[in-house]
C-alpha cells in the first residue's frame, strides 16, 4: 500500500544520505596540496570608498593587446591566472620570497553585500577571502561596520585596503608601485600624515574588538588583520593587496583550496538573455560541472529540477570581431564564473546552492530537493520560533538579502512570522493576514527589494495587510517603527477607558456634598485622595456591607460611577489627582445611587479594577505606575477577588 512505499522511500532517501556522505568525505581524504583551486575574493565597503575603482585597477585593461592584461573576463567575476599575479607583484616576490602556488585568483566582479551574502552554500559563505576598503580620510562608516560584522560572522578572513593615499597632503605619484616601495619616497610631512591617520584608524578598527595591523609590520598575520595601503587611482598598493591574498591562502587556507571533484556552486543571479533564455550566473567553487549534468536547486515555489543544456563563458576581448559573445565549454572546473543554460531557470532563487545529484545512487535526487530547499526553510523556521510564531511577514528578493534582512530585524527586535523570496502575491499577503487574529498590527509585510504584484495590493486593500516596500534594508525599519508607533498611540487612546489606575478615596466632610444623585443625577462632594492616582474616567465602587458576593465569596462591591470632572480649586479642572490632595468630584452616577442612601461619609470609595482593566495597565501604561500604585492594584485585585 501507500504507507510501504512510503517507507520505502524514506529508506531509500537515508541511504542515499549515507552514501553521500561517505562519498564527501572519500573526496576530501582525497584532496592534495599538489592541486589548489584559484580562491574566491570578494571587495566590501561603504559607498564611496573606492571599490570599484580599486577592482577596475586589480584589472587594468591594457589596451594594445586588447585583453585585460592577461586575465579573463569570466561570468561575474574577473580571473587572474598565475603568471598575470606574478606579473603584477613584481619586485615583492623576489623580496618576500613568495611562490604562487595557486592556479590563479578569482574576484568577484559586483562589489559589495549583496555578492558576498549571495555567495554560501548551505549558509556557510563560499567567498574565501575578502578586501575590505577603507577611505584613508574617511575611516570607519557605518558600512564598514556592518560589512566587518558580515565578514566575522562567516568567519570569512579579510585584509583591509587603506585605499586612497594618494590624497595626502603633498603625496609624490609612484605608479603602481609596490606601496612599501613608494612611501619610502614620500616627504616627512606625508610619512607623518599618514602614520597619524592610520594609527587613528587601528585605534577605531580595535573599538570595533578587531586587531590590526599595517601589513609590513604585522608579524602575525594569524590574529592581526593586515591593512594594505593602497591607491586605486594610481596603482600604489595593489601588488602589495595582491600578494596579501595570496600569501595568505596558500599559508592559512591551504586546506580550504584544495581542489575536489565534488561539486560546489552557487546562483549569483538569474538572467534572461535574448536568444538563451532565462540562464543561472553561477560561481563554482569546487569540482567539475558538465554538459547534460542534472541539477537541482531552490525555486520560489519548491526545488527546480533541470539538465544544463550549454556551459559558457564570455569570449576574451580580443576575438570580439568574432560574431558569437560567448564560449561554449563541455566541462569547467572550479573556481570559475559559469553561465548555465538550462530550461526552467526563470524561477531559481539567487544565493541557492546548485547541486549535482550522483546518476548511480537511486534516492539522491530525492535528498538533494531537500537540501536544496533546506537553506530557505531553514531561514523561515530561526526566524518564526523567536518569538512563538507571532511576527511580521519577511520577503526579501534572494537568499542572500532574505537572510541579510532577518538579521536585521532579529537585531531591531521586530519578530517574524513566516518568510518567502519573490515578488509580493496574493498567498503571501493571505498568510501574513492570519496575524489579524493574534497581533493585528503585525499583519504586515516587510519586503525588501522585491516588487508589489497587483493581484498581491489587491489582496492587501481588501484583507487589510500593510505592505512596506523599501530598496535599502534601514528605510523599511524607519517605515516600519513609524507605524508601530502610531499603532501604540491608537491602541494606547483605546485602552485608556479600559485601564483603571488603583485609587482609594475618602468624602473629605459630610459638609462637602453639594449634590446627592438619583434619579440619575449626577453626584457632587467632595473627595481626598488617601492612596493611589485618581484620574478622570475612573469608575468607582463602595462596600455593600454585611454583604458577601456569590461568585468570590469576598465582601460584595456596589458600584456607583465614573469620575467626570474633578476640581482642586474653582473653575480649574484637572485629570489627575494624586494621595495626600483633594477637589471638588462630578460622578456620572448609576440611576438609583444616591448619597445618603446606599452609602455616605463612613465609606471609603475604591476604583474598581477588573481582569481586562488590569491587562490594559500592563500592555500600554506599564511606565506611568509607581512601585506603590503595582502595589496599590495587587491589594485592589485580591480585595476584588480578581483572577
Amino acid at each position: 500500500g501507500e504507507d510501504s512505499s512510503e517507507d520505502e522511500d524514506e529508506a531509500g532517501k537515508a541511504a542515499a544520505r549515507l552514501e553521500r556522505e561517505a562519498r564527501t568525505k572519500a573526496a576530501m581524504a582525497a584532496r592534495t596540496p599538489d592541486r589548489l583551486r584559484s580562491p574566491i575574493c570578494c571587495i566590501m565597503g561603504h559607498v564611496d570608498t573606492g571599490k570599484t575603482k580599486l577592482l577596475d585597477n586589480i584589472r587594468r585593461t591594457n589596451v594594445q593587446d586588447g585583453e585585460a592584461g592577461g586575465i579573463t573576463q569570466q561570468i561575474g567575476a574577473s580571473f587572474f591566472p598565475n603568471e598575470t599575479l606574478c606579473d603584477r607583484m613584481g619586485s615583492l616576490l623576489a623580496k618576500n620570497k613568495v611562490a604562487v602556488r595557486v592556479p590563479g585568483l578569482l574576484i568577484i566582479d559586483t562589489p559589495g553585500h549583496e555578492s558576498f551574502s549571495n555567495l554560501r552554500s548551505r549558509g556557510s559563505s563560499l567567498c574565501d577571502i575578502a578586501i575590505l576598503v577603507i577611505d584613508i580620510m574617511h575611516g570607519l562608516e557605518p558600512q564598514t561596520i556592518e560589512s566587518m560584522n558580515m565578514l566575522r560572522a562567516k568567519q570569512t578572513p579579510f585584509v583591509i585596503a587603506l585605499n586612497k593615499v594618494d590624497r595626502l597632503y603633498g603625496w609624490s605619484e609612484a605608479k603602481d608601485r609596490p606601496f612599501i616601495e613608494a612611501i619610502e619616497e614620500q616627504d616627512d610631512g606625508v610619512k607623518r600624515e599618514f602614520e597619524s591617520r592610520a594609527s587613528a584608524i587601528l585605534l577605531s578598527i580595535a573599538e570595533q574588538g578587531l586587531n590590526a595591523q599595517l601589513y609590513y609590520r604585522n608579524k602575525d598575520p594569524r590574529e592581526y588583520i593586515s591593512l594594505v595601503p593602497t591607491s586605486a587611482h594610481t596603482g600604489e598598493g595593489v601588488a602589495d593587496i595582491l600578494m596579501n591574498l595570496v600569501g595568505m591562502t596558500q599559508k592559512m587556507f591551504v586546506d580550504r583550496i584544495m581542489w575536489t571533484p565534488m561539486v560546489q556552486c552557487t546562483v549569483l543571479e538569474v538572467k534572461v538573455i535574448e536568444g538563451l533564455g532565462a540562464t543561472a550566473d553561477v560561481i563554482l567553487a569546487n569540482g567539475t560541472l558538465k554538459r547534460g549534468d542534472r541539477i537541482v536547486m531552490c525555486g520560489f515555489g519548491g526545488p527546480v529540477v533541470t539538465r544544463v543544456r550549454d556551459l559558457l563563458t564570455p569570449r576574451p576581448l580580443r576575438e570580439l570581431r568574432v560574431k558569437a559573445d560567448y564560449l561554449h565549454h563541455q566541462e569547467i572546473d572550479g573556481a570559475a564564473g559559469i553561465k548555465i543554460c538550462a530550461n526552467h531557470l526563470e524561477n531559481v532563487v539567487a544565493g541557492s546552492a546548485c547541486l549535482v545529484p550522483f546518476k548511480d545512487v537511486p534516492y539522491d535526487l530525492e535528498v538533494l530537493k531537500e537540501d536544496a530547499m533546506g537553506d530557505l526553510n531553514k531561514l523561515a523556521k530561526a526566524a518564526s520560533e523567536v518569538n512563538g510564531g507571532l511576527g511580521v511577514y519577511a520577503m526579501a528578493s534572494t537568499l542572500g538579502s532574505l537572510e541579510a534582512l532577518l538579521e536585521f530585524l532579529k537585531t531591531s527586535k521586530i519578530p517574524v512570522s513566516a518568510v518567502n523570496i519573490g515578488p509580493i502575491h496574493k498567498k503571501d499577503v493571505i498568510k501574513a493576514s492570519i496575524m489579524h487574529e493574534f497581533k493585528p498590527e503585525y499583519a504586515t509585510i516587510l519586503a525588501f527589494d522585491v516588487p508589489l504584484t497587483k493581484e498581491g495590493e489587491l489582496q492587501a486593500k481588501e484583507s487589510q495587510v500593510k505592505v512596506f516596500t523599501a530598496e535599502i534594508i534601514y528605510h523599511l525599519f524607519d517605515q516600519f517603527t513609524k507605524y508601530m508607533a502610531d499603532v501604540r498611540l491608537e491602541q494606547q487612546a483605546k485602552a485608556a477607558t479600559t485601564a483603571v489606575y488603583p485609587a482609594i478615596c475618602k468624602v473629605s466632610s459630610p459638609d462637602h456634598v453639594w449634590c446627592r444623585g438619583g434619579g440619575g443625577d449626577p453626584i457632587l462632594l467632595g473627595l481626598a485622595v488617601q492612596e493611589g492616582t485618581l484620574k478622570k474616567g475612573t469608575p468607582l465602587c463602595v462596600e455593600r456591607r454585611g454583604q458577601k458576593d456569590p461568585e468570590t465569596g469576598l465582601q460584595a462591591y456596589l458600584d456607583i460611577g465614573r469620575v467626570v470632572s474633578m476640581e482642586p480649586e474653582k473653575g480649574k479642572q484637572v485629570d489627575v489627582l494624586k494621595a495626600g490632595k483633594s477637589a471638588a468630584v462630578k460622578i456620572d452616577a448609576v440611576t438609583s445611587i444616591q448619597y445618603g442612601r446606599q452609602f455616605d461619609h463612613t465609606y471609603p470609595l475604591y476604583a474598581r479594577v477588573t481582569r481586562r482593566s488590569i491587562d490594559a495597565i500592563k500592555e500600554f501604561f506599564k511606565e506611568d505606575l509607581s512601585k506603590d500604585d503595582w502595589a496599590l492594584l495587587l491589594k485592589l485585585k485580591k480585595q476584588y477577588g480578581v483572577i
